[in-house]
């Protein structure tokens, strides 16, 4: 079955990309889930719409992906989570909050989807954070959860 993601799915391709899958798979999981929509001549034509609009946000080539890292491992990110007493949060930090503190310490704007945690961040501290920014560069930087 030929088919066009919509999102990023790992071990399969990029938003845009036109993929052969089983039957089953495309049929019963990616296209229930919006994964992707299926191939015809015209949502082949939209595949260059979804293609603008990631080139747009990614990153170019590996010598930006190196910038972005030295920017990045350079940052102090602080993220203010309630908690309660001991240190513990009430719920977990998201990678949405991630991003968004990234951003607010002046960091590049992140695709979510691409950020790596160790486990759930549930206490205050300091956590160390993964990006992957290119295929060849994953940066990591200090995630400090403050109660806040």
């Amino acid at each position: 079955m030929k088919i066009i993601l919509t999102q990023e799915v790992s071990g399969l391709g990029a938003p845009g990309d036109i993929v052969e899958v089983k039957n089953g798979y495309g049929r019963n999981y990616l296209l229930p889930q919006g994964f992707a929509i299926a191939w015809t001549k015209g949502a082949e034509k939209q595949v260059t719409l979804i293609k603008r609009a990631r080139s747009a946000r990614e990153i170019r080539d590996l010598g930006h992906a190196n910038e972005v890292k030295g920017q990045l491992e350079a940052l102090k990110v602080n993220l203010k989570a309630r908690a309660g007493e001991g240190g513990r949060l009430f719920g977990s930090v998201t990678p949405a909050e991630i991003v968004d503190a990234v951003k607010a310490a002046g960091g590049p704007s992140l695709d979510r989807r691409r950020l790596e945690v160790s486990g759930h961040i549930k206490s205050i501290g300091s956590h160390p954070v993964r990006i992957k920014l290119h295929p060849e560069v994953t940066a990591t930087f200090n995630l400090n959860v403050v109660q806040g």
